[in-house]
């Protein structure tokens, strides 16, 4: 079964590959890295899960492989 990683685990991994915290609006976090293209992503925020097809979007919409974000952050 594929590592789960909670929201605040993919916000920090995405933020230290760039991306910047634009806004949240309900429980979304927009994140935005600026280049050619920018890229816009979208992340459910408050999961302590966050589902393995969600996950898979994210990395999409972000253009990083599940090798990107290594291993899973230690819980504290």
């Amino acid at each position: 079964m594929p590592k789960l990683y909670s929201s605040s685990d993919i916000v920090k991994v995405l933020q230290k590959r760039g991306f910047v915290y634009i806004s949240q609006k309900g429980s979304h976090v927009k994140l935005r890295k600026t280049g050619n293209p920018t890229l816009t992503v979208i992340v459910p925020a408050g999961r302590k899960e966050i589902p393995s097809g969600t996950f898979k979007s994210i990395l999409r919409q972000a253009s990083l492989s599940q090798d990107d974000f290594g291993q899973k952050p230690a819980s504290r």
